[in-house]
């Protein structure tokens, strides 16, 4: 095969022969095949860009297969520049001589959110390493906290010996010796390690301070334990300076147990002096402002150096200054005692909250996702403890076999979810072997119900989609297996929608011409849909495109009944008098609408009545009767009439008889188009066509004339000149616009007459009560008369029965609290038959309720049930 890119893209036969045929395939399936066995051979990216961009305009499901390779072939170009970016970053790291724990943890999340490929070479190498560098170091940080509770120990071993007999510490003295020294040779060894300068940097002075106190712990019990040996063997020699060992050394010469008299210091220079104690108080100061802020990392390290300068300077300063250096000493190892008491505290925290995801009530337990986040988020909280403080490995030991007895949760979860995987993928399987074996046996519709097979096509995707969790990596395996079933499956479909593409681009052609024929046939059109539909009810197709051949199909039709449109409107153009007139009476009351005053509204509706049932005065010119022929003649044209243009043009009163008979056609009763009959029997009108006078009617009868109570014959309305299409519209529109707007007045008063109803009877003024035009028809005189009077006396009565009486008569909802005196009241009134009903007697419940004194409940009440009744 041919590997260079034809020198012209567009060139099919070369792009077909590129692809084994792919361009001159017969069906869909066979295309896609061939586009398969061609993507098999591996072709370069240049050939794919080229045949993906001639063959998505010929079939986007072959041309499909075409760009997931050409999304795969980027996507892998995306993933190799992306690993070798983040792999130049983790070798940057690796070499780099100081390694940052954070910064490596760091990058192994960033690359993972950026998508790099973990899992691949060189970056899952390179992972690895980055891994097993990060637990050298933070082995080598761990030890050096070992180191410093070791160091702990031995100085705790050395002051329990002091309070002992100089014996005892004599003879574990050489035992104590190699404990010392092994502790110190250790503790050298670890800077020598190449990853101590990745270690961080608060841990180097902690192990260089823990090595300096027991140095000096340690060298003073030496020099104390052999001063008490030479003691012993020589009376003459002074007293060693731990006082249990010069008790015991005072007792065995025989002296009293007071205490011997301390050595007197030499003089020293007073120059040596100053400088002693200027540099001994600078680190003193220093160490007592740390200790007062309350840091306790500072307050570590000024301690350190002032023990230093305590070990370099301290035989030269005075007493006062010794006692307030050990003072600031106490008082920085209460704050670090303080750090750890806190430490230990938030550990304590953490083992609760580890021990108590065990004892959960059983409606409170944790799932297994949410056990692992939970477990996850502690063990980081107690590694940011153990950063901040000395580790407490009895509270870890606890913490540790909590966590590891809750991890059993999530182990049986991730082994639920592994089967859960498992069964997935076994479901899936068995669906493409189902899918294969359907294909198998149905290589055709059943009775060529195409609509059945592409629905079993649906309903196997539907459970492909619904077919439980995959992971990526499963998915990917399992992806292609059920395109190529899903392929072969609907291959038959495929076909089979081809060939009806075909006969509907056939049928679009035959659309077009029927479009662009001079007289356009309906029974045609009307045929031509009916074979469209048919095609459609029996072969389902995808329902964008069917859309698109939709659209295509109906547009040269629907262009033809635009010009159909078009040359009646054009034939209509010219305006009688009387449509004239009628628009004119349209345009005022529209313009009374506007105004919102209803006496004008109704004067111009009057108006526009008489225009509509005016007849014109003068009589039918010869002119109009010439012409009324020729204006009838493209609406004949129109409903498919045969006429002879040269007969339906003469100005005669009785026409030669054509040579069919004449179809009543619309516009035959326009002026100038008086028929001493119909020419055609009643009953076979067309149907919905508007008669003078009267509204559509399917038979074609008129039915104008029963407003009137008669039925006048035909020939006496065929007078009537008919409107136009603009006249009637613009007359039907107006009116109803008339009609909203007066209700809309009518609603307005109504609100404002109750407005003012409620007014009076909140002020007791009978002067505000509406007058009887303002409240309505529904209200008499009389009603009016006891409104007046319940208003103008003093208040008295209960209101109660009549509002209930009222909601009763406009049914209108009662408020809950009186719900059970509605239903009482009902039950009453049942049993009082010849009593007249509320509906009966709601304007003497009116006057009783305005009579009693006035409530913003009760007025509410009243308000809803008066704006039903007085509508009524």
């Amino acid at each position: 095969m041919n590997s260079s890119v034809p020198a012209k893209l567009n060139d099919l036969q070369q792009l077909d022969a590129l692809t084994g045929g792919a361009f001159s395939a017969a069906t869909s399936g066979e295309r896609a095949a061939r586009v398969r066995e061609w993507l098999a051979s591996e072709p370069e990216p240049e050939q794919l860009q080229a045949v993906f961009k001639e063959l998505s305009v010929k079939d986007k499901g072959a041309a499909k297969l075409l760009r997931e390779r050409l999304d795969d072939i980027r996507r892998a170009k995306g993933q190799e520049a992306m690993a070798t970016e983040w792999a130049a970053k983790a070798q940057t790291l690796l070499e780099a001589g100081k390694l940052n724990i954070a910064d490596a943890l760091a990058w192994q999340r960033d690359a993972a959110k950026a998508g790099a490929p973990l899992s691949r070479e060189p970056l899952a190498g390179l992972k690895v390493q980055l891994a097993e560098r990060v637990k050298v170091i933070e082995d080598l940080q761990h030890r050096v906290q070992v180191q410093r509770e070791a160091a702990v120990l031995l100085a705790q071993r050395i002051e329990v010996l002091s309070t002992k007999s100089w014996k005892d510490a004599q003879a574990a003295a050489d035992a104590l010796r190699a404990d010392v020294t092994s502790w110190q040779e250790q503790a050298a060894a670890l800077p020598g390690d190449a990853n101590w300068a990745s270690v961080d940097a608060r841990f180097p002075p902690q192990l260089e301070t823990s090595r300096g106190q027991l140095t000096l712990v340690w060298e003073a019990f030496s020099a104390a334990l052999a001063q008490a040996v030479s003691a012993a063997a020589d009376p003459a020699l002074a007293l060693p300076q731990v006082p249990v060992w010069a008790d015991e050394l005072r007792q065995a010469r025989g002296l009293p147990p007071e205490a011997a008299p301390q050595p007197a210091k030499p003089k020293v220079d007073p120059q040596v002096r100053s400088q002693a104690t200027s540099a001994v108080r600078e680190a003193l100061s220093k160490l007592e402002r740390e200790v007062a802020e309350g840091h306790g990392k500072a307050s570590t390290g000024a301690a350190a150096n002032l023990r230093q300068a305590l070990k370099e300077h301290g035989r030269h300063i005075d007493d006062a200054l010794d006692k307030q250096v050990h003072a600031a000493l106490a008082a920085a190892g209460e704050l670090e005692g303080w750090q750890r008491w806190r430490a230990d505290q938030l550990r304590e925290e953490l083992v609760g909250k580890a021990e108590a995801l065990l004892n959960r009530p059983e409606g409170q337990a944790l799932g297994g996702r949410k056990m692992q986040e939970t477990l996850r988020a502690l063990r980081d909280q107690w590694k940011q403890t153990d950063q901040g403080g000395v580790p407490n490995h009895a509270l870890w030991k606890r913490f540790d076999e909590a966590c590891n007895q809750a991890h059993k949760v999530v182990e049986a979860w991730l082994d639920k979810v592994r089967a859960e995987a498992a069964e997935h993928r076994t479901q899936r399987l068995a669906l493409v072997e189902e899918l294969k074996a359907w294909a198998a046996a149905n290589p055709t519709a059943a009775g060529d119900d195409w609509k059945g097979f592409s629905r079993v096509l649906h309903q196997f995707a539907e459970r492909w989609r619904e077919a439980g969790h995959l992971s990526e990596k499963a998915f990917a395996e399992l992806q292609p297996l059920w395109k190529s079933a899903m392929a072969a499956a609907s291959a038959p479909l495929e076909a089979v929608q081809k060939a009806s593409q075909q006969r509907r681009q056939a049928m679009i052609e035959e659309a077009a011409v029927l479009g662009a024929a001079p007289v356009l046939r309906i029974d045609a059109v009307k045929a031509l849909q009916q074979r469209w539909q048919a095609e459609a009810h029996a072969v389902p197709m995808e329902r964008r495109h069917e859309q698109k051949l939709w659209d295509a199909f109906r547009k040269p039709i629907d262009e033809a009944f635009n010009r159909k449109t078009a040359e009646r409107e054009k034939v209509s153009s010219t305006m009688s008098e009387r449509d004239r007139q009628v628009m004119e009476a349209a345009k005022a009351l529209e313009a009374a609408n506007a105004g919102g005053d209803a006496q004008t509204i109704r004067a111009a509706m009057n108006a526009l009545e008489s225009a509509l049932h005016a007849s014109e005065s003068s009589p039918v010119s010869e002119e109009k009767q010439a012409q009324a022929p020729v204006e009838s003649a493209p609406a004949a044209i129109e409903t498919g009439a045969e006429e002879a243009p040269t007969e339906a043009a003469a100005p005669v009163a009785e026409p030669a008889k054509p040579r069919k008979p004449v179809v009543a056609v619309r516009g035959d009763d326009r002026p100038g188009m008086k028929k001493a009959e119909p020419a055609t029997p009643a009953g076979r009108g067309r149907p919905g066509e508007r008669r003078e006078g009267g509204r559509r009617d399917e038979r074609g009868a008129d039915r104008g004339a029963e407003r009137g109570g008669r039925r006048e014959p035909r020939e006496s309305y065929r007078e009537q000149p008919r409107l136009g299409d603009a006249a009637f519209r613009a007359q039907r529109e107006a009116l109803e616009h008339a009609q909203l707007a007066l209700k809309k007045l009518a609603a307005q008063a109504h609100g404002e007459s109750l407005t003012h109803l409620l007014s009076a009877w909140e002020q007791r003024d009978a002067s505000q009560l509406p007058t009887v035009q303002e409240l309505g028809s529904r209200v008499t005189p009389a009603v009016r008369t006891l409104w007046s009077q319940a208003l103008s006396a003093a208040p008295s009565g209960e209101a109660a029965t009549a509002l209930l009486r009222l909601e009763i008569a406009a049914e209108v909802p009662t408020p809950a609290a009186a719900l059970d005196a509605r239903r009482a009241l009902q039950l009453q009134l049942l049993t009082k038959r010849n009593d007249p009903t509320p509906v009966q007697t709601w304007g003497q419940d009116a006057a009783r309720v305005l009579g009693a004194a006035f409530e913003a409940e009760q007025a509410r009440r009243l308000q809803n049930a008066l704006k039903v009744l007085l509508r009524r």
